[in-house]
């Protein structure tokens, strides 16, 4: 349970770190946070595949591909459907990643409340790994879920200061949005602590939200700006990373 507890502040803290280097360079090139992106967005795809979706099939035993494939549509529906009740980033935010003052305080808030709604999937896909009892896995797969963290708490900085949000206002606001992360990874795993029978399709919701995401918000984004090759090439250097540290430390 401590380490859960320590993985839960760790993936939450990791959108604060990525807020404070947002105050601290506010003209950091969309390039290299493209990169950062794309290589947290690799290590999560193989993560959702290692780390979720392939135990989620060893758990389920013989009869558990339909309750593996349900569990990824379920999953990626979910956030489907949360995305036309809130948008996120690319969606609330100009292509520039900056709010416009004259759309008001209320787009502001509906584009940090998108964020915060966002990560709670994102927490309780850290949460359930560790209900696989791999907590090497688990670990791996809340990284990825913490690199992704960091651009993303970095890029909702400027959209609040445009948009006239006090500086200490536009912290503790981020700074909530990872709370929420804390609360979903332990949401994640006492759901999954509570009743092993959940945990295949647990697994696997969890793995079509990550892929969701990835193929949803993180790929179309890193691709926003003029880094296309860079970003391709940074998605499967992550992508390999996980696979090694999957043989080395989980083999």
């Amino acid at each position: 349970m401590e380490m859960v507890a320590l993985t839960a502040l760790g993936v939450g803290g990791a959108t604060l770190l990525g807020t404070v280097i947002g105050f601290l360079f506010k003209n950091i090139s969309h390039r290299f946070s493209d990169i950062i992106l794309s290589f947290a967005a690799g290590i999560m795809l193989a993560a959702s595949v290692l780390g979720l979706i392939l135990p989620s099939l060893e758990w389920s035993g013989a009869h558990g591909l339909p309750v593996t494939i349900a569990g990824i549509f379920a999953g990626a529906l979910s956030l489907n459907l949360i995305d036309k009740l809130v948008p996120h980033l690319h969606r609330l935010a100009g292509t520039d990643g900056e709010a416009h003052n004259n759309e008001g305080l209320s787009r502001i808030l509906l584009f940090v409340t998108a964020i915060a709604i966002h990560n709670l999937p994102e927490g309780i896909a850290a949460g359930v790994g560790f209900g696989a009892e791999d907590p090497t896995q688990a670990l791996l797969i809340a990284g990825g879920i913490a690199l992704q963290n960091i651009p993303e708490g970095m890029v909702i900085i400027g959209p609040m200061l445009a948009g006239g949000v006090p500086p200490r206002r536009t912290f503790l606001l981020a700074a909530l949005t990872g709370a929420v992360e804390v609360i979903g990874t332990l949401i994640g795993y006492f759901a999954v602590s509570l009743s092993e029978a959940i945990l295949p399709f647990a697994l696997s919701f969890a793995g079509g939200t990550m892929l969701y995401v990835i193929s949803d918000e993180m790929i179309p984004e890193t691709h926003a700006h003029g880094a296309q090759r860079g970003a391709t090439y940074a998605l499967l250097i992550g992508f390999c990373l996980m696979l090694v540290s999957d043989v080395l430390l989980g083999g």
